[in-house]
Parts: C-alpha cells; structure tokens; sequence
C-alpha cells in the first residue's frame, strides 16, 4: 500500500430513508466525499448476511452478500420497482431498524424478482443472471438452498429441521421459484456492488474488505460442509471459539462459532479457504484477516461452557493455509488484525508472508515509551487507526475508559490539552509512519461513547450506529484533505491538481 488515509465506514451505517444504509446514492455520495477528503482508502466490516444479533461476524454465509444492502432507488431507476412501492418502504431516520427493514425490503425483493421474470424473460439481463448463476454455482447453489429451507422452516437452526442436506433436494425442488428468488437477490447484489466499487475506484478509493476468521454455527457452511467443523455426529459443536481474558472482558469472550477441524482442511488442500478467499477478492481491493492469531492458534472452549475462561489455546496450520492460498491465488492483499494477545509465532507468520499489522492509538498510552502502539515505534508496513469499530469512539474512551495516567501520557506525547482528543488522534496518525492511517467516520464527528458500533461482549444495541443526512461535511473533508496534504498521504501532484482546479472554478 502506498502512503495513504482512510476511513472505516460499513454501508449499514450510510443514512437514507429505508431503515438501513445501502448502495444506492448514499454511497455514491459517500465515496465522492471521500475523494474530497483525500482518503484513498474505504474500509468496510462484512457485507455477508448477519445471523444472530444482527452481526457481520456471525453471518448466514461465508459467501453470499447481506440482501439488506440492496438498492431500492437503484432498484426504481432500473424499473425493477415503482417510485409508490418504495415510498411505502421508508422509514425515519435513525439508527438501523433491522427488523423493519427486513420486513419491508424482503417484500419489495419478491415484487423485483416477479417483475424481473415478467419484463426480462429472455433478453441480455437474464442471460447475465444465468450466466452469474453457472459462474457462481459452487457457493450459490448452497446459499440458496439454506436460505430457502430457513424460510420454510421459521428461521429455526438447521439442526433442528427435518431433513439433510442429501434429503432436502425434495423440498427444494417443490420451491424452485424461492430458490431463484434468492438467486436473483444475491445477482443484484453483486451487480450493485460491483457498480458501487467500480465508481469507487475511479475515484482513486479502493475498498478494504474484512474477512471473519470463524463462520457462524447456523450457516450455510456448516451445514452443507459439517465435516470442516468440530461437530459430533448430531450435530452439535465439540469445541467453539472466543478469547481468553483480555482488555475487554475479565472472563473473555465466548463467541460460539464452530472450531475448524484443520486436517480436514488439510486433507483438501484448503479448497474451501481458497474460494472463500477468492470469492472475497471479487468483492474488495483488500482483505483483512479478523482475529489472524487464529490461524496460528485458537482458544478452543468446550461446547457448553458459561463462559471462555476454560478454553486452551490449540495450534492451526496457519502457515500451510497461507502458503496454499498464495500457491493456488498469488501474491493476494491480506492485512494481519494482529490485535490482543499476540505470541511471537503470529508475528512470526505475518512477517513471513510481508502482511501489514494494526495500530491502535487508544491503546498507546497505558504504558511507557516502549509501548508499540506508539507511534514513533512503529513499522511503516502497518495500517494505524484511532479506534476500530470493536473500540469506543475517541471522545468516548477518553471521558469515559482512559486512566488519569492514560490522558496525562497523552497530553505530554502529543502536546495537546485534550480538549480535541479525536482530531488530536487524526493528526497522530495521519503523521505516522504507519503507511495507512484509518479513522472511524464517528472519530471525525468527535462523538461520544453513545456512537460507538459495537461493544464486545454484549448483545444489545450493537451494528445500529448510522450516519445522518449531510452530517459529514466539506469542512471535515478540508479538515482530512488539509492533514494528508501536510503529512505526505496525498500526493503533491494531486494536491496542487486539486488547487488548480478550485482556483480556476
């Protein structure tokens, strides 16, 4: 990555009136604000459909795209839907409304598949969406049939329904409108992000992407691929994954996903990471690997557990998967989440395969000078953040988490008064070494604790935090623009363009 800012923004977030943020002119206009900022960089959090608690890390499929990201006005410009029918479909503005607008939007979806069999029967868009679902046959056929048999079973766990996957070849059979109806869903989705990304990049903004190590329990992945997974032969997880205790939690974290049996993946070289990885690549311009130590060792914790205290740590063959991703991929754009408690093997396989790691400012302070989330330790191969959508916003640790020793080692370091703490950040980072620096929208807003996406360890209220109309601002993007500029992250020939071009207007 050449010297760059960014910002972490999930599409969930944009503002609009459906309910939740999506790839229509939101976005657009997101990415050109972007491009005025001078940040080069957009990262998201995964855009896979989310499962329990409505998160991107515990999602339906490891593959198929979140339905909920779709379009409506694009939907309307392109006829699929009526201007009155997506009218119906608004919703205040506000924080994410997931249930109403799965409700709303799940409608109108069946209403633009029905329209689209009506007005596309055979023309170019329908060979397109055949020709999608013969390219992308090995994961969608799987996502659709799950996803089906979600519906026709009220959404219970796949190991509760009454059928396997060999046995539900019937059922799916007598719902084949329902299966290509999700065809269809997962079609527009990749043809509106593609759209979306594309535009991106022609502004000179490339996408971040990120990648869970783990899938979740209920999944199209567990279900048709059971062998992959620490299962017992009902079906039930033997071991699942969380953390140890950490910063965030005195009895860590007890996330529930399924452990890997790594011989198995072994024994099949790997294949289904290598189409995962591939399948992400179509999506983004890089990937970042969430929780990387997994794949040198992960704390496995008994099926059942109250909490992650029980776990040990057990070694995965992280270095045979990446050597086998790169063989069967090449050189691919992976970035190391190399966060919490990281041993020297981690280090070790990151430096090996030339991955940049991650900075967190918050976390800077809480020691002495050899702390390496300062700045003036710091690798230039890294990407440095304010805080990650995992973290509280800048203003809200500072008030409400930081020590009284953590504020004071601030102030001193950055010769500041702590009265601007997130902007003081932005600057800490945008002058880095740090070849990327990458900042939360919320941190440019300066907001407070109660604008923060997601708190680990807790199920309520987390994945809502949305953007509102016009709340970012041309200042903020100066405010960006006027940092990259000062600190080498736009290039003077793009920054004197730029000047050149307002001068003249």
């Amino acid at each position: 990555m050449n010297r760059c800012g960014g910002m972490l923004l999930h599409p969930t977030s944009l503002p609009g009136a459906f309910g939740i943020g999506d790839f229509g002119p939101e976005a657009y206009r997101f990415v050109d604000w972007l491009a005025d900022s001078g940040c080069r960089i957009w990262q998201i959090l995964p855009l896979n459909p989310p499962g329990y608690g409505n998160s991107p890390y515990a999602c339906l499929s490891a593959f198929a795209g979140n339905p909920l990201l779709i379009s409506l006005e694009v939907l309307r410009d392109e006829n699929f839907l009526t201007p009155n029918e997506i009218h119906s479909a608004m919703l205040p503005e506000g924080r994410v409304d997931f249930e109403a607008a799965a409700f709303h939007k799940n409608e109108l979806l069946h209403k633009a598949y029905l329209r689209f069999c009506e007005l596309f029967p055979d023309n170019a868009l329908r060979n397109e969406f055949t020709k999608y679902r013969k390219r992308e046959r090995a994961w969608l056929e799987e996502w659709c049939g799950f996803r089906t048999l979600k519906t026709i079973y009220s959404g219970i766990h796949w190991r509760d329904w009454p059928v396997t996957p060999v046995t539900a070849k019937k059922v799916l059979a007598e719902h084949g409108e329902l299966v290509e109806q999700n065809a269809f869903e997962q079609f527009i989705f990749d043809r509106q992000w593609s759209a979306l990304r594309a535009y991106a990049n022609s502004k000179n903004v490339q996408l971040i992407g990120d990648l869970p190590i783990f899938v979740a329990d209920d999944s199209a992945d567990t279900w048709f691929h059971r062998e992959l997974f620490m299962y017992d032969s009902k079906g039930n997880p033997t071991q699942v994954a969380g953390v140890p205790p950490d910063y965030f939690s005195a009895t860590g974290q007890l996330w529930g996903n399924p452990q890997y049996d790594w011989k198995v993946h072994e024994a099949k070289k790997f294949s289904w990471w290598i189409a995962r990885i591939k399948r992400a690549l179509a999506h983004t311009d890089f990937i970042r690997i969430d929780h990387f130590r997994g794949l040198s060792a992960s704390w496995h914790i008994p099926a059942g557990s109250a909490n992650a205290v029980t776990g040990q740590w057990v070694k995965a063959p992280g270095r045979k998967l990446l050597t086998a991703i790169r063989d069967a991929l090449g050189d691919i754009p992976l970035i190391a989440e190399d966060l919490g408690m990281i041993t020297p093997d981690v280090i070790a396989m990151r430096d090996k395969f030339g991955l940049p790691g991650m900075k967190i400012l918050q976390f800077a302070f809480g020691d002495d000078s050899t702390n390496l989330f300062l700045p003036h330790n710091f690798d230039h191969n890294c990407i440095v953040y304010t805080g990650t959508h995992d973290n509280n916003t800048t203003v809200g640790w500072y008030n409400n988490e930081a020590t009284e020793k953590e504020k004071d080692f601030l102030r001193r370091y950055l010769c500041v008064s702590g009265d601007g703490t997130a902007w003081d950040l932005i600057r800490c980072a945008w002058r880095s070494t740090a070849d990327v620096a990458i900042v939360p929208v919320q941190d440019v807003l300066a907001l407070g604790f109660e604008h923060r996406m997601n708190l680990p360890g807790s199920d309520n209220g987390n994945w809502s935090w949305r953007l509102t109309t016009g709340q970012l601002t041309p200042g903020h993007a100066d405010g960006l623009r006027e940092l990259g500029a000062l600190y080498g992250r736009i290039k003077r020939s793009e920054d004197d363009e730029e000047k050149e071009t307002t001068a003249n207007m």
